[in-house]
């Protein structure tokens, strides 16, 4: 008897990723669309960022960008709940929460009870008080990492070469921009100071690109707080079984769909060419 692909997924009861950023060229939709497709989630929360619209360009969305967004579609349509909470990079989506259309809703905040415990998820963002501050300056930043990630990608391939392993450099200036530790510690203890004080057993963000997974306590109480990371350096994924979070690093090596999804398609026809496409079919028979 032949084994349906479906019975070879991980069923799990919720599972969330965060800062996809669709439509980037750092986005890294092949690993992702591969994780997606060995799981079979209850629950499948999208915590922000998924979209890049503030380096989103009608020139650039290539094809394993539309696969991703065609994997998470036909999740939904084989029962699986799509939670989209918008985050700072697709706060246009903000202005839709609310929205609910079967399985799929927009929100901007969730909260999961699982187990008798209470998970709440959030972006992250309104902790953040520079990304709406200083908003110029973080879209800048947002445009200066895009193109280092670039540079990091032409520096994997020249290094590949000697046989080199490949080095992150954009995730290296990332971590050692001044005071950012200092601003992470910040960010999850104000996190969890409310999540402890609203009786949350887990408190879910992303936004910050840093995986993690730890217990953080106050003289109010204790909160198991967790970050999702990203899926531009980190690959990671927060997945709840066994009556627990916990913290997933996808790992090309285990995962043996990668080489469906990572097969040579060509991009998404230019705009020129889809208008034209639009055109013939609007005018013609």
């Amino acid at each position: 008897m032949e084994i349906s692909r479906k019975s070879l997924k991980r069923p799990l009861k919720a599972v969330v990723i965060s800062d996809v950023h669709l439509g980037a060229y750092a986005c890294k939709a092949d690993q992702l669309t591969s994780y997606l497709k060995s799981i079979n989630p209850e629950i499948l929360v999208l915590n922000g960022d998924i979209i890049d619209v503030w380096q989103f360009s009608r020139r650039y969305f290539p094809a394993p960008h539309m696969k991703l967004v065609r994997q998470i579609i036909k999740m939904m349509e084989h029962g699986t709940q799509i939670i989209y909470i918008a985050g700072n990079h697709d706060e246009v989506l903000r202005r839709f929460a609310g929205i609910s259309l079967g399985p799929f809703s927009i929100v901007n905040k969730v909260v999961l009870t699982l187990h008798g415990e209470k998970t709440w998820i959030f972006h992250g963002d309104v902790f953040d008080g520079g990304v709406h501050r200083i908003k110029w300056l973080a879209k800048l930043g947002a445009h200066g990492y895009a193109i280092l990630t670039l540079v990091n990608k032409m520096f994997d391939g020249f290094v590949s070469w000697f046989g080199v392993k490949r080095k992150s450099l954009s995730k290296k200036v990332q971590t050692r921009v001044e005071g950012s530790k200092i601003a992470v510690s910040n960010f999850e203890k104000t996190v969890a100071e409310l999540a402890i004080r609203k009786g949350y057993k887990y408190a879910i963000c992303g936004h910050i690109h840093r995986p993690e997974k730890k217990i953080i306590k106050t003289d109010k109480g204790s909160v198991t707080y967790l970050n999702s990371g990203d899926w531009v350096e980190n690959f990671t994924a927060l997945e709840y079984f066994g009556k627990d979070w916990n913290l997933k690093f996808w790992d090309s090596a285990e995962d043996k769909t990668l080489n469906e999804t990572s097969a040579d398609e060509p991009f998404l026809k230019p705009y020129k060419a889809l208008f034209m496409k639009v055109y013939k079919e609007v005018v013609g028979s």
